[in-house]
């Protein structure tokens, strides 16, 4: 019986890494925009005072490893020896069984000359038993080394990057595709740019709402969002490709789940209610699981990046005691086009879609994002923002209708909350007109929610604080700006 030789990992290791020979990526590669969370994750890799291995996290198929062909990419346009970068298929059946340490020991063997800092990229990490545990003796003692690794299991690395790197691993959340990272992969022009932090320039806002239409059932992975054979059947993309094999497989081996149906069931019904209210009570009724295994269920998903839980306040502010509300958001509304199909502006269902989009541009931030709803239903705030002292400071309803541009005290939720938490501006979205009045000392303005959604976006792929308030310059002047 034959074994795996060195020679033939090192022969695999350099058909992984072409340009240790030409010093440049494939034409393919080059063709194909990069998502705006390079530059950031770029800058994190080359932080000289930051000696520590990044975790790249985050759902199937939004182009993690991609990423990593652009940074490398980046790398060599940067001046970099190309022969000190090394990218690693972790999964390929040549390296089951080798170790971390001696991959690199193969790596370094087979370009001696390099000198200073090497960079490597083991992708796919999670088919490494115990990686963790390998990878965190390279962070302590090789000072020479730059590394990141990647994986589809987000769920795993997450876990266990939080349990054994505490100190060695930073982890970098690679969400869905923003509105604007959607915009800008398009062939078709944008109806929006961006000129500034907070100073967008409107083209066509009838426009802009086609194009988030499509954001909303395509726009979340790269490939459905751009590739027209996988448009006409998302069904067997987005549910065979990525659902199915997260609920199948990466959280049965995880957890331990015996019952896959149920976890799939469960799956579908928080995915056709998204941006609803629920409770563990109404789930168990309605699934005839029992409400500790609901909330383990879901404590699953939303570890695998597939949902997002938000949590109910109060009109001022405070977390209720005990409460069993909540709403589960999909954390790409593009799932929703995968499991029940495409939705139309004019259905009742694309509401909660847009409302869906909209907050997904925001759930990887740092922020204390809420729902308010007290008292009777006209008690309601779709997003409550706190600071860090859990005190409101920002309001926003999302609506998909023109009704309350011209009456906006009939946004009678938002008016009772602002003025009990004394706020001095608060937002809501409209379908397609803007609109700006006062309620006592509250300024309410009114976006429509592509816009508002592309505002968020920017917020999230720049890094600027949403302190600000954006201003629109609206080319077709068929609307009032509200700079």
């Amino acid at each position: 019986m034959k074994d795996i030789s060195d020679q033939h990992v090192k022969e695999h290791l350099k058909r992984l890494n072409p340009w240790w020979e030409n010093a440049r990526m494939d034409d393919q590669m080059q063709n194909l925009r990069p998502r705006a969370y390079l530059v950031p994750i770029r800058n994190l890799l080359l932080e000289s005072n930051l000696h520590r291995a990044i975790v790249l996290l985050g759902p199937r198929r939004v182009g993690k490893t991609i990423l990593i062909r652009h940074l490398i990419a980046n790398l060599f346009s940067s001046g970099i020896d190309a022969k000190s970068i090394a990218y690693i298929e972790m999964d390929h059946p040549l390296l089951h069984g080798q170790s971390l340490e001696v991959i690199v020991q193969h790596i370094e063997s087979m370009s001696p000359d390099v000198t200073g800092l090497r960079f490597l990229f083991f992708d796919e990490i999670q088919s490494h038993k115990d990686w963790e545990k390998h990878l965190k003796p390279l962070v302590d003692y090789r000072r020479d080394l730059r590394i990141l690794v990647s994986g589809s299991a987000a769920a795993a690395l997450k876990r266990k990057s939080t349990e054994s790197g505490a100190g060695r691993f930073t982890d970098f959340l690679l969400p869905p595709l923003t509105f604007p990272e959607y915009l800008d992969l398009r062939e078709e022009q944008a109806a929006i740019h961006r000129m500034q932090p907070g100073h967008y320039i409107l083209d066509d806002i009838d426009r802009l709402n086609e194009q988030f239409v499509d954001y909303v059932n395509f726009g979340g992975y790269p490939e459905l969002a751009l590739s027209p054979v996988i448009r006409s059947d998302p069904e067997r993309f987005v549910k065979s490709d990525i659902i199915d094999k997260v609920l199948l497989r990466d959280l049965p081996q995880l957890y331990g789940v015996n019952d896959i149906q149920e976890l799939n069931s469960l799956f579908s019904l928080l995915a056709f209610n998204t941006a609803e209210e629920i409770s563990y009570e109404r789930l168990s009724q309605r699934s005839g699981v029992s409400k500790l295994t609901i909330q383990k269920y879901i404590e699953y998903l939303e570890a695998a990046f597939l949902i997002k839980r938000v949590f109910r306040v109060d009109r001022d502010g405070r977390r209720y005691r005990r409460d069993r509300n909540f709403k589960v958001y999909l954390t790409n509304s593009a799932m929703y086009t995968g499991l029940f199909g495409i939705k139309l502006p004019h259905q009742d269902e694309f509401g909660h879609l847009a409302e869906t989009a909209l907050f997904a541009q925001r759930f990887h931030e740092s922020v204390h994002l809420n729902y308010a709803r007290w008292g009777n239903q006209d008690c309601e705030v779709d997003l409550v923002e706190s600071s860090q002292f859990l005190k409101p400071i920002g309001a926003l309803e999302i609506k998909w209708s023109n009704n309350y541009v011209s009456q906006p005290k009939n946004l009678r939720g938002l008016v009772k909350f602002v003025r009990n938490n004394k706020l001095q501006l608060a937002w809501a979205s409209t379908r397609s007109k803007f609109g700006s009045g006062t309620i006592g000392n509250t300024k309410i303005l009114q976006w429509p929610a592509s816009v508002l959604t592309f505002h968020y976006g920017s917020i999230a792929v720049n890094g600027h604080s949403n302190d600000m308030v954006p201003c629109i310059e609206n080319i077709s002047r068929f609307t009032s700006s509200t700079d």
